[in-house]
């Protein structure tokens, strides 16, 4: 390794090691798509970190930073650290789109600041040359045979609806629904565990109000036409005030900011520099 392969690999070391201190947790650091090709090396990395650390944690909290991918690959890492961590933290010091979006909500808790983005929880299906919004594609498919039923479709509708993929029209389905499902277990499973009365009323909350609260939330994140687009980008603020997520918004935590934003800005640079589309940081691995 380089000598400045070397230096950046101890200053994200002592970065690294601050924020396990912060958070009383193993920290790790994700980059890239969620994509299937991943998981046995996420796997093998989850593994690296939770067995060679001196002093075992029960906490995990990942540090991401994605444009989505499969929701599929999604519940499958979910499993592997939820098998591994009682706790499970997010960190999105810039964005976590689409798949990352689902991931986070597997977490106990969400750490955002003002400029970090999720995004709407629509799944990417592979084409066979690339990944693809599905419920981008099912609301266009919808638009068109709406138009039919109307009369109003075009010569060029009808030739596009005749060239419709059914089995890729079949997957977007199927995506559209696993991602709900997903987002409505792993909301009221872990992100609600310690929702026990209401901030108001301060009512005991019951396990139907919170399948309900998931439900909306599913709903809110999963509607594509109100965001207008796969790749809007939703702040802290509209989360926590239109779609009534509860986020840990540390953006007046100056000291916390100034870390995670220390570490993040540079691993990114590092990244970029390279052109690494996949990347997987700890403190045992670089």
């Amino acid at each position: 390794m380089l000598l400045f392969d070397e230096k950046i690999k101890d200053i994200l070391l002592d970065q690294i090691k601050m924020l396990e201190e912060h958070f009383d947790a193993d920290v790790i650091f994700y980059y890239g798509e969620i994509h299937p090709g991943y998981t046995k090396f996420f796997r093998d990395f989850i593994e690296k970190v939770k067995t060679t650390n001196e002093q075992p944690k029960d906490r995990l909290v990942v540090i991401l930073n994605t444009p989505g991918g499969s929701a599929e690959t999604t519940e499958k890492m979910v499993e592997i650290i939820r098998y591994h961590y009682r706790e499970i933290y997010f960190v999105v010091p810039d964005y976590a789109m689409s798949a990352g979006t689902i991931f986070c909500m597997s977490g106990n808790r969400i750490y955002m600041d003002y400029s970090s983005s999720l995004g709407p929880i629509d799944p990417q299906i592979y084409n066979g040359k690339q990944y693809v919004p599905a419920l981008g594609y099912l609301d266009k498919v919808n638009e068109i045979i709406k138009k039919s039923r109307e009369g109003k479709m075009t010569q060029a509708e009808f030739l596009l609806l005749q060239t419709i993929d059914m089995a890729m029209l079949s997957k977007c389905e199927q995506a559209k629904e696993l991602t709900i499902t997903l987002l409505k277990k792993w909301l009221v499973e872990y992100k609600f565990q310690d929702w026990t009365q209401t901030e108001t009323s301060k009512k005991s909350v019951t396990l139907k109000m919170k399948q309900e609260r998931a439900e909306e939330i599913a709903k809110d994140l999963g509607n594509n036409k109100g965001w207008h687009s796969h790749n809007r980008c939703i702040g802290v603020n509209t989360l926590q005030k239109n779609v009534r997520l509860k986020i840990e918004d540390y953006s007046k935590d100056y000291e916390l900011r100034k870390n995670i934003r220390t570490y993040n800005d540079l691993i990114t640079q590092y990244i970029s520099k390279n052109a690494f589309p996949f990347f997987l940081h700890s403190r045992n691995h670089f």
